[in-house]
C-alpha cells in the first residue's frame, strides 16, 4: 500500500454514496463498479462512507467491508479515504484503527456527532483521531451541519502539531475562510471545497480538490468542470457551470442525500434506496427534483 502525501490531495474525490440491494443490505459488487467508474472519470480519491454515504446507518462490520473491497478494487490507481465520525472519540480512534487495517491511505476526520463541547474538548478529539495511525489525514470542518466551527487559526494550530495533517475540507459556506487559511498556511494544506454549488469560486480562492455529491450521478461532468476552473477557462466553466448549478444545489439542502441518490437512479448511475430513517422523496420535493432533472436532461451537457 503506497502511503498518501500532502500531494495526493488534489482533484475531484467523491463522496460516494452507499447502494442498496431491494433487501437494503449494501450492493458491494455495484459499489465496486460506480467507484472504478469515477476514477475512470477521473477522480483522484474515493471518500466513504461520509453523510453522504449514510455512515451513520451503517455498522463498523459494513464499513470494514467497503473500505477492503474498495481498496482491493480502486488501490492500484487512488485511495480510499475513511471518514472517521462517532459520538466518542474512542469510538473514532477505534474507526481511525480499522480503517488503516482495511488498506485505507487516507482519512477525513469529523468533529463528533451531538455534542459540540469547548476548543479544548474538540481538539482533544481531532489531536486523538491524528495520532491514531500514520494516516495522511483531512479535517472536515462543517458547522451548519456538525454545530462544530474549527476556525482558520486553530486548523493553524492541528497543523503545526500534526505532520500528518495533510488537508481540510471547508463546508462552512463563507469563501472567506478558504482565502484565510491560503493565508495563514500557504501550501501547508490542500483546501478542498465541500459544497457542490460553490466549486467554482471556492477554486478561485485558492482550493485544489473537491469532495463532491452529484459526481456520483454526473462523473465526466463534475471532473470537466473542475478542470476548466482550475485551468482559468472562463467561458468554458461559466457555461457548464450554469447547467449544472440546478443539480449541484441539490447537494446543499437537509434532503442532499435523498436527491443525490435520486440523480443517481435518473441518470442510470444507482437507486434511490435508503436505510431508515430516510425514505425516498414524495411530494413537491421530488416533483420539482424530477423536473429539475428532466431540464438538464433536455438540455444536456456542454462538455
Amino acid at each position: 500500500m503506497t502511503a498518501m502525501h500532502r500531494d495526493d490531495w488534489v482533484g475531484v474525490m467523491p463522496a460516494i454514496t452507499t447502494p442498496l440491494t431491494e433487501s437494503l443490505d449494501i450492493n458491494i459488487e455495484f459499489m465496486r463498479r460506480h467507484a472504478r467508474q469515477m476514477i475512470d472519470a477521473g477522480c483522484t480519491g474515493i471518500v466513504t462512507p461520509g453523510s453522504l454515504g449514510e455512515g451513520g446507518q451503517l455498522t463498523l462490520d459494513e464499513k470494514r467491508m467497503i473500505w477492503s473491497e474498495l481498496a482491493e478494487e480502486i488501490d492500484n490507481r487512488a485511495p480510499v479515504i475513511a471518514a472517521v465520525s462517532a459520538l466518542s472519540t474512542t469510538e473514532a480512534v477505534e474507526i481511525a484503527t480499522q480503517a488503516e487495517a482495511c488498506g485505507c491511505r487516507g482519512l477525513m476526520i469529523l468533529p463528533p456527532y451531538v455534542y459540540q463541547g469547548t476548543w479544548d474538548e474538540m481538539k482533544g478529539h481531532f489531536d486523538a483521531c491524528l495520532q491514531a495511525t500514520g494516516l495522511s489525514s483531512m479535517l472536515y470542518n462543517n458547522p451548519i451541519a456538525y454545530g462544530t466551527d474549527v476556525v482558520p487559526t486553530q486548523v493553524v494550530e492541528l497543523a503545526d502539531q500534526h505532520a500528518n495533517l495533510h488537508a481540510v475540507k471547508e463546508s462552512s459556506g463563507d469563501i472567506r475562510r478558504i482565502t484565510e487559511i491560503r493565508r495563514l498556511l500557504g501550501e501547508r494544506l490542500a483546501v478542498f471545497a465541500g459544497i457542490d454549488d460553490l466549486i467554482v469560486e471556492a477554486i478561485d480562492a485558492g482550493a485544489t480538490g473537491w469532495i463532491a455529491g452529484l459526481v456520483n450521478a454526473l462523473p465526466v461532468e463534475s471532473v470537466r468542470l473542475f478542470d476548466l476552473a482550475r485551468d482559468g477557462e472562463t467561458e468554458a466553466c461559466r457555461s457548464l457551470y450554469e447547467w449544472f448549478l440546478p443539480l449541484l444545489r441539490m447537494d446543499a439542502v437537509p434532503e442532499f442525500v435523498h436527491l443525490v441518490k435520486l440523480c443517481q437512479q435518473e441518470f442510470g448511475l444507482g437507486s434511490e434506496r435508503l436505510r431508515a430513517p430516510r425514505r425516498p422523496l414524495t411530494g413537491e420535493i421530488r416533483e420539482q427534483a424530477l423536473l429539475t432533472i428532466a431540464e438538464a436532461k433536455m438540455t444536456h451537457s456542454p462538455v
